[in-house]
């Protein structure tokens, strides 16, 4: 196949040679760094900077509010204070013969993939019968609920909803009645109105969710990223849960998720990044479209690349998982990110800390991945 012209013709040269110009000044490749904590906590508070989100901080105030064992595995659907819109709910799951041990924890991040109805029903194992949460599942996670998988085999697992999606997702009644017209008609939770709440959705995200957003004067990445350190807070709380073994990990937005909290946060003491890295100078040509604006933060590609941003987690245990033929993703583009992370490993002299992979296939986090990934993220709570 001959290579694709770009996106922009003529007009992408200049944008790759604006892009060629500059080296991220913060990036750890960027010049010797005496000390490393230093790096990290500059970097840390420089980005926090860009961010700018800041809710009110208010208590948690979590609740329990449903609970059942299936298969040995306990499932609790909890609920708790974000400090804006509606109360988060999430699954907290766990094995049943856990006894009084501490166990590992995980942040399971649901993906994006245009579906906002549900979020945290991609990845559990539930009583819902939806044909299209089902078909969304054999797609992206080969017919598995990883989140239940992994609670199976020994780990305290949260999945959340962010904004937008599952329990976060804004309520009809309250939006522009302008806009809404084609849910006339529709009732609630049917496989028509599951259909066009996300279409609707998917449709506007750049024109209004993510303009509205950022001339806010914040960004997605802000508010994931607030929300899932919220999670943290969230599973610190629990007793069951080991605060020295916890980590997150999740596919595309889950991904994303991922790569600003474990970049972020010092309590996430291991990673899984599946299916979101590249360099942003080689998504330039071809792959920025749909989903580049949505991990924006204004400015950051001055001090960082996404490669940068989640190596502020080293020397720390990382995994991304890289499909050789994603769509959203150039294979050159994932093998310089991975090439990068790689470095900054090895330059911190914990090359083996780093585990970086590719699987053939498009954007997917398949029965295959899921195995390697388990096996890796077992070695790193042993």
């Amino acid at each position: 196949m001959p290579d694709q012209k770009p996106d922009l013709g003529e007009f992408y040269s200049i944008l790759k040679s604006t892009s060629d110009s500059f080296e991220p000044s913060l990036s750890f490749l960027s010049r010797d760094w005496e000390n490393v904590d230093e790096w990290r906590n500059d970097a840390r508070k420089r980005i926090g900077d860009l961010l700018g989100f800041h809710p009110k901080d208010i208590a948690l105030n979590p609740v329990i509010e449903s609970k059942s064992v299936t298969h040995g595995i306990v499932t609790e659907t909890i609920s708790y204070d974000l400090g804006y819109c509606s109360r988060t709910q999430g699954f907290f799951l766990y094995p049943e013969s856990r006894g009084s041990k501490k166990l590992p924890g995980f942040l399971a991040l649901h993906d994006h993939s245009g579906y906002y109805y549900f979020g945290k029903e991609k990845l559990v194992d539930t009583d819902i019968r939806s044909e299209s949460l089902s078909e969304l599942k054999r797609t992206h996670y080969g017919g598995k609920s990883w989140a239940s998988e992994l609670a199976a085999q020994g780990f305290a697992v949260l999945v959340i909803d962010v904004s937008l999606w599952g329990s976060r997702k804004v309520p009809i009644d309250t939006m522009n009645s302008d806009l809404i017209t084609l849910f006339d008609g529709l009732k609630e939770g049917s496989e028509d109105f599951i259909a066009t709440f996300n279409q609707y959705w998917d449709s506007t995200e750049g024109q209004i969710t993510i303009a509205t957003i950022l001339n806010s004067g914040t960004c997605w990445p802000a508010i994931h990223l607030y929300e899932d350190q919220r999670s943290i807070d969230y599973i610190l709380t629990r007793p069951e849960v080991d605060p020295e073994r916890i980590g997150c990990g999740g596919l595309s937005m889950g991904g994303q998720r991922t790569l600003f909290l474990v970049g972020m946060d010092y309590r996430i003491k291991f990673g899984l990044c599946v299916g979101f890295m590249s360099t942003t100078r080689e998504m330039l040509r071809n792959h920025i479209r749909g989903h580049g604006i949505g991990f924006l933060v204004p400015g950051l590609v001055r001090l960082m690349d996404l490669p940068d941003v989640i190596s502020l987690h080293a020397p720390s245990p990382l995994m991304v998982q890289y499909n050789n033929h994603d769509r959203i993703f150039s294979l050159e583009g994932q093998k310089s990110a991975d090439r990068k992370i790689a470095e900054i490993y090895s330059r911190m002299g914990s090359r083996r800390n780093y585990a970086g992979r590719f699987y053939d296939g498009r954007h997917k986090f398949d029965s295959e991945m899921q195995q390697d990934a388990f096996r890796w993220i077992e070695e790193q709570v042993i």
